[in-house]
């Protein structure tokens, strides 16, 4: 496991209210209330991909593949059902940007109480 950027991640994604994380293997998802709000993939089914995949609004996750698809893909499976993967595996990681995209995704999957708690 790529354990810096998975720290990092794991960083971000923790100090959301109620949030927790699920190791699996190579991959973390992490949770609130038992809703997956983020993924850490690391060469998820084979890929060779390291990653951040979030929930996004919809149509926006082919609108970030369209403008930048050397940092942003569909991952396999979940691309379809409105996630994003953040590639970290590409050069210089802009730790801002997988934050937003983080914080995005959590205040489409949290309960209000929990998002308006951050």
């Amino acid at each position: 496991m790529n354990t810096d950027k998975s720290y990092r991640v794991k960083q971000i994604c923790l100090e959301l209210p109620e949030a927790a994380a699920q190791p699996s293997g190579e991959h973390i998802a992490f949770l609130v209330r038992k809703r997956t709000f983020a993924y850490y993939l690391n060469n998820h089914h084979g890929d060779g991909i390291v990653s951040v995949c979030c929930k996004v609004l919809p149509g926006d996750n082919a609108a970030l593949v369209a403008a930048n698809p050397d940092t942003f893909y569909l991952p396999a499976y979940i691309g379809p059902r409105g996630w994003v993967g953040l590639r970290l595996d590409t050069g210089k990681v802009d730790w801002s940007e997988v934050k937003e995209l983080v914080n995005g995704s959590y205040a489409l999957v949290a309960p209000k109480r929990s998002v308006s708690a951050r």
